[in-house]
């Protein structure tokens, strides 16, 4: 089983987190951000990791702390349990329709981090700042060490597009960690 267990404490979050790569979907997700534990499930349940996440932050301030840690966090957990990236499939894309919009993921678990979002989201949802998103996935994919490129194809409601984010991100990652051969993907022979 590929799986990570972390803690990690600052003075604007205290985060406890285990991430199984190989497992079926199974979430306990406790961050105090209803719609961004919501977003996290998906995640979850679409990638078939096993993840569960407790963290207390300074919500009195506001989410971004408790949002940004997380990605920190999950992103530390999947490239510590991808170990030396021996057998993955390593790249993955998928396009992902929510109703009236569609969102488009291409991850590469190359050890080099790179976040490309070209159609950043605005506004709020409840009380949660949409442009959260992309710090999530600043910190995701810099501390999984992965290009990730994230695209709105089409605009529309806001939940959804998160919504079509986070599980085109969650079937890519289930496709690119996904063990396909003995050995690591690289023409260099090793994946940092």
């Amino acid at each position: 089983m590929r799986e990570y267990r972390l803690t990690r404490t600052t003075k604007e979050t205290d985060i406890s987190l285990c991430v199984c790569l190989d497992g079926t979907g199974r979430a306990e997700i406790s961050t105090g951000v209803g719609f961004f534990d919501h977003m996290l499930e998906l995640l979850t349940v679409h990638s078939r990791m096993d993840v569960t996440l407790a963290c207390k932050g300074d919500l009195q301030v506001d989410a971004h702390h408790t949002v940004e840690d997380v990605g920190i966090a999950l992103g530390d957990g999947v490239k510590a349990a991808l170990g030396d990236k021996r057998g993955i499939a390593r790249f993955a894309d998928r396009l992902v329709p929510m109703d009236e919009v569609a969102a488009q993921v291409a991850v590469d678990f190359s050890g080099r981090p790179s976040l490309i979002f070209e159609d950043m989201l605005t506004g709020k949802v409840g009380n949660f700042d949409m442009e959260l998103v992309e710090e999530f996935l600043r910190a995701f994919s810099t501390h999984a060490a992965c290009n990730l490129y994230v695209r709105v194809l089409r605009r529309g409601n806001r939940h959804h597009m998160a919504e079509a984010v986070f599980k085109a991100l969650a079937l890519c990652v289930r496709d690119a960690v996904k063990i396909v051969s003995d050995t690591v993907p690289s023409s260099k022979g090793m994946l940092e």
